[in-house]
């Protein structure tokens, strides 16, 4: 599919997303390899049970085979008989800073990838394009770690306490009243965890007769906040508006299911970036259809804020909207500002709402100080409140180096998922065999990538995922791509059907889909 909107009355800029569809022969050739795995999976079993085969997966003991199973040996064939072929590709260590090239410790498996050992060896100078490190801060010199060891120095590395008890220091407080500056938001509260700012806020915000709908592509930390709330969840089409405007209609005209009541409140759950299709939200069309039909929006900027729009303020600056637009404002600390934790901004009311009633307040310790200052510095940098151009400097070549990057995979014959402005890239690779393939190609050629496959994608659909990154060098991108280059011929990549065309002119007055039917 390939979406073009440019629409003067709700895009304010050209929106580009591409999602050409899988090559008939390749998705055929996908499913006779899954095929071919399962089946030799249910082989290896067989003489794993009868001890040909040397049995390593964990196993029920002898004396426990009477009880309920606390281990379900067929819920774990996948991992067993199809992952376990190349683990080697995933949780591999890095010893250095993850920033633009990295270090990493050398391992070798004598057992077909069920242990490891290291070797002691260090490759050095790997070029990293699998961290989240969107804007460089990730980095051992400069100010923000000079701010984070001078105040480590001075409140040490933990709190040991909650917020609401003896953990809340002047810097969390400086902190929120910063990130609340930088979104344009009223008031903003930081947590300690990205993962748990999901699931443990939207639980604090719908419950029992409240509707979420959500996108089916959402995090793993909305589905779990989602599930957790209690409330009743329908799933939308990802980035489908015409599936969200029908779940919108059927929600207000049926009411809830049996007593026909209103839904206490809708809830959309959205992303800016999807960190696994690198798409971005058609924001300007959600806030429509929200205020249309009198629903709240909960926007997470996990991979958005710091990233995308101008000035680094993420998808809602990216589209030009107005942040009071989103009722609540979610992000994470941990990718483009170089740290950990995460934050919700929005109304006053809001915030002291979840302040209370938030697991994530009440029950978590407190952001380590030392962690909570390099957030502090590095988005005044962004801001340009530390008196420099750098921050600036550092979203532009981001932008810069995502178009560059991009391009250049398309012009090269690569199936290339989402966004033009999309700092994740993920490249189609389809078939299980070279998922393996992939990583240890580029690996021996000094590249570190992030491979994926099923269950985080659809079965047909495993991909290589990129992150750019300002620290990259148009050096290290162009080494990159020639690697990748000669990659993509040796394992038969190229599926890519059409060339890149240039950009349809579309009339301002009009928004085009061009959609298929499931």
């Amino acid at each position: 599919l390939n979406h073009i909107v440019h629409n003067g009355g709700l895009y304010k800029r050209p929106f580009n997303e591409a999602f050409e569809e899988t090559p008939m022969l390749v998705a055929v050739l996908t499913y006779v390899g899954y095929g071919v795995l399962t089946l030799f999976g249910y082989l290896r079993d067989f003489m794993r049970q009868w001890k040909i085969e040397k049995c390593q997966n964990a196993t029920e003991r002898e004396e426990q085979k009477d009880f309920v199973p606390l281990y379900q040996d067929f819920e774990n064939f996948y991992n067993r008989n199809l992952y376990m072929r190349i683990r080697d590709s995933w949780n591999r260590p890095i010893c250095s800073v993850p920033g633009a090239k990295v270090d990493m410790m050398e391992r070798v498996s004598h057992d077909y990838n069920w242990t490891f050992t290291y070797t002691g060896r260090v490759i050095k100078g790997i070029i990293n394009m699998g961290s989240y490190n969107y804007l460089g801060f990730a980095q051992k010199t400069g100010a923000c770690q000079e701010a984070a060891a001078k105040v480590l120095s001075q409140y040490g590395a933990g709190v040991c306490s909650t917020r609401q008890e003896m953990g809340n220091l002047d810097k969390h407080e400086e902190l929120e009243k910063l990130v609340a500056r930088f979104l344009g938001v009223e008031s903003a509260m930081a947590y300690g965890m990205g993962f748990a700012t999901n699931s443990m806020n939207i639980p604090a915000l719908v419950g029992k007769g409240c509707l979420i709908l959500s996108d089916e592509l959402n995090h793993a930390s909305l589905v779990l906040g989602a599930r957790l709330s209690g409330a009743t969840i329908r799933i939308f089409k990802h980035n489908n508006m015409q599936s969200l405007e029908k779940l919108l209609k059927d929600a207000i005209v049926h009411g809830q299911p049996r007593t026909r009541r209103p839904w206490k409140k809708i809830l959309i759950l959205v992303e800016g970036i999807y960190s696994m299709e690198g798409s971005i939200v058609r924001l300007p069309e959600v806030i429509a259809l929200k205020k249309k039909y009198k629903s709240y929006l909960y926007l997470d900027e996990a991979h958005s804020i710091g990233a995308l729009g101008p000035s680094g303020r993420g998808v809602v600056e990216y589209f030009g909207l107005n942040p009071e637009d989103v009722d609540v404002m979610m992000g994470t600390f941990t990718k483009s500002f170089g740290a950990a934790g995460g934050y919700i901004g929005g109304k006053k009311e809001l915030i002291d709402y979840l302040r209370t009633y938030s697991h994530s307040a009440a029950y978590a310790t407190s952001m380590s100080p030392p962690v909570v200052e390099q957030i502090i510095t590095s988005v005044k940098c962004i801001m340009g409140e530390d008196g420099t151009t750098v921050g600036e400097a550092r979203v532009q070549q981001l932008a810069e180096n995502t178009r560059y990057f991009r391009r250049r995979l398309k012009e090269m014959g690569f199936i290339i998922y989402g966004n033009e402005d999309s700092p994740v890239v993920p490249l189609m690779l389809y078939m299980p065999a070279k998922i393996g393939a992939f990583g240890r190609e580029m690996l021996k050629r000094n590249i570190g990538v992030v491979v994926v496959g099923f269950p985080a994608t659809p079965i047909i659909e495993s991909r290589a995922r990129f992150c750019l990154s300002a620290a990259h060098t148009k050096e290290m991108l162009d080494t990159a791509l020639k690697e990748i280059n000669e990659v993509g011929d040796l394992l038969q990549l190229k599926y890519s059907r059409r060339r890149l065309v240039p950009l349809l002119d579309r009339p301002f007055d009009e928004t085009t889909y061009e959609e298929t039917e499931d």
